[in-house]
């Protein structure tokens, strides 16, 4: 399935290239350009109208803390790109003001392709400009099958998907579970589905579908789309933590994604929390991954006699607990301890001071997240007038990562910087 005649967009790939900077040698600046001034200034531009809703040129500038010129100079490209579109004249909030035009995503703007990619499940969709999900296909695959048969499975899937796109999508974003090389589209390595291990996904697609294909890490998804559509609307600094049948994580730092050489930056699990513990799937002794995630919650059930302790998840000791089991709540204060533990190194090396739960941590719901909040503190070496948040996003960890794959869209092939 191929799309054809697509608008003429601009595609770049993320941060300034050579043509951009002048760096010197022995450590000399490098100076940013006017170019990815102007990306940041559309991401911007655009994470305003996300977390304010709707806003005429007048008042974009008066958060921006700019004047009009300045703003019609972001926003006026965006319209002509059909990304945003003017409504309707309204009166100005001002007395004797000229009429406002409110601007905000155009709902008849292509839409954007996305990838939910885990160890044995695909999910698929549309997304339009302002987060909705449309179009949802999910399937399944054998993680450790054949490679053909899985490609066979992921083109059939996007296709049913993109097939009820009215125009070409703008692109397609994946989120995908395993290490990845998100500057050149590659899935490095998924110890729980080699199938996937050194799979060029990006090309593969690209040249199927004639489309802007980008990938990153499931949890830097999780961030964007907490970013963009959930608890990290507005802010400048946090952290995803996501838990499941693995651990991993990502960092929203001073405004940026940070993804670190090549994406590499987040993989939270392998970190060591104990010095000679327990065989992680990596090969290493005593990663995160290895007390705070699914598989741990599950060896310490069976060991301590719960029923069916295959089944056993956060949201079902938060629900024992309350029901007045002892053992429930025992172990569920030891799993939160264990997230805690790594979420403590983080707060004592970054200072994030804002964390946002994911995956089965999160299905603990609020009393899982004030459990970690309540060991991090007791443990963190706070400093004064520091406060330190851990929530859950409440949207679900599916459609989240959906909307951050398609946050990746935006963010590599749209010059806009997120």
């Amino acid at each position: 399935m191929k799309f054809e005649n697509q608008p003429s967009y601009s595609l770049g790939q993320r941060g300034p290239s050579n043509k951009d900077a002048l760096a010197g040698e022995g450590g000399n600046v490098t100076l940013v350009s006017q170019s990815t001034l102007g990306e940041i200034n559309r991401g911007r531009v655009l994470q305003a109208l996300y977390d304010n809703g709707p806003k005429s040129r007048a008042e974009l500038a008066r958060l921006a803390g700019v004047n009009r010129t300045t703003i019609t100079g972001i926003v006026q490209p965006m319209i002509e790109e059909r990304l945003l579109v003017e409504g309707d004249a309204v009166p100005s909030d001002f007395k004797g003001g000229k009429p406002a035009r409110p601007i905000y995503f155009n709902p008849e703007a292509p839409m954007l392709g996305a990838v939910l990619l885990l160890p044995g499940r695909i999910q698929t969709c549309l997304v339009t400009l302002s987060g909705e999900i449309k179009a949802l296909t999910k399937a399944q695959f054998d993680p450790h099958g054949n490679r053909d048969a899985f490609l066979a499975i992921i083109k059939d899937t996007l296709s049913a998907t993109l097939s009820q796109a009215h125009q070409a999508p703008f692109g397609i974003g994946i989120a995908s579970g395993g290490m990845i090389d998100s500057d050149n589209g590659v899935i490095l390595a998924v110890n729980l589905a080699p199938v996937l291990t050194g799979l060029p996904l990006v090309d593969i697609l690209q040249g199927h579908f004639s489309l802007p294909v980008v990938i990153d890490h499931h949890p830097r998804a999780l961030l964007v789309g907490d970013r963009w559509f959930g608890p990290g609307r507005g802010q400048q600094t946090f952290a995803a933590i996501y838990t499941g049948e693995v651990l991993g994580g990502a960092f929203y730092i001073d405004g940026r994604v940070y993804r670190g050489l090549a994406g590499s930056g987040g993989e939270l699990g392998h970190t060591v929390v104990q010095i000679d513990g327990d065989l992680c799937n990596c090969g290493k002794h005593g990663c995160w991954e290895t007390v705070a995630a699914l598989p741990w919650l599950r060896r310490e059930a069976a060991r301590l006699g719960f029923a069916n302790p295959e089944s056993v998840t956060c949201a079902r000791l938060v629900n024992e607990a309350a029901e007045g089991s002892e053992a429930a709540n025992g172990l569920l204060d030891r799993y939160t301890r264990n997230v805690a533990f790594g979420i403590l190194n983080l707060q004592q090396t970054l200072s994030l001071n804002s964390y946002v739960l994911h995956g089965d941590i999160a299905g603990g719901g609020a009393d899982a997240a004030e459990r970690v909040k309540q060991h991090v503190e007791r443990l963190v070496r706070k400093r004064p007038n520091q406060e330190i948040s851990v929530t859950v996003n409440g949207i679900g960890e599916g459609h989240t990562a959906l909307r951050g794959a398609a946050g990746l869209v935006l963010s590599s092939h749209l010059k806009l910087v997120i």
